[in-house]
């Protein structure tokens, strides 16, 4: 993509089996996952899964925590997951992954509608944890 809009690139969560959670990931939210074999070989520090072409979900291990140096404070961030992150689908995919994780017996909350989102005002929306308690809301627009 040689467009220079700002987007989403990635987001790193913290998780204690990363090879686990790739597995959830791709089995459960329906994500491609990514480098997981070079994972486990020890070839590289963490695997991914690919929510889109643009955007990733990079699974750290815990174990990479004294390797965040990049900034003072930086590895006190282990352990603490953002408050969530959303994805937005197509109402086909929603309406998939909230059966996907119904399948795989991974809680979810109620619907909500209308709720205010990037897009504007989101038609449904729901919650669910990932195993390492990562929030994510799954929602779609009109």
């Amino acid at each position: 993509m040689t467009d220079n809009t700002p987007r989403l690139d990635h987001v790193v969560l913290w998780v204690r089996d990363p090879v686990a959670a790739a597995d959830f990931y791709d089995k459960a939210v329906g994500l491609e996952p990514l480098k997981v074999t070079e994972f486990a070989a020890g070839k590289v520090s963490f695997p991914s899964v690919r929510l889109n072409e643009e955007t990733i979900l990079d699974l750290a291990p815990l174990d990479l925590v004294p390797h965040m140096n990049m900034l003072p404070g930086a590895a006190e961030s282990a352990g603490h997951p953002v408050n969530h992150v959303c994805l937005a689908l197509s109402a086909d995919d929603f309406d998939a992954l909230h059966a996907r994780l119904r399948e795989h017996a991974v809680p979810v909350s109620e619907f909500s509608y209308d709720s205010s989102g990037a897009r504007g005002n989101a038609r449904r929306s729901f919650y669910f944890r990932d195993p390492d308690g990562n929030v994510f809301e799954a929602r779609h627009y009109a």
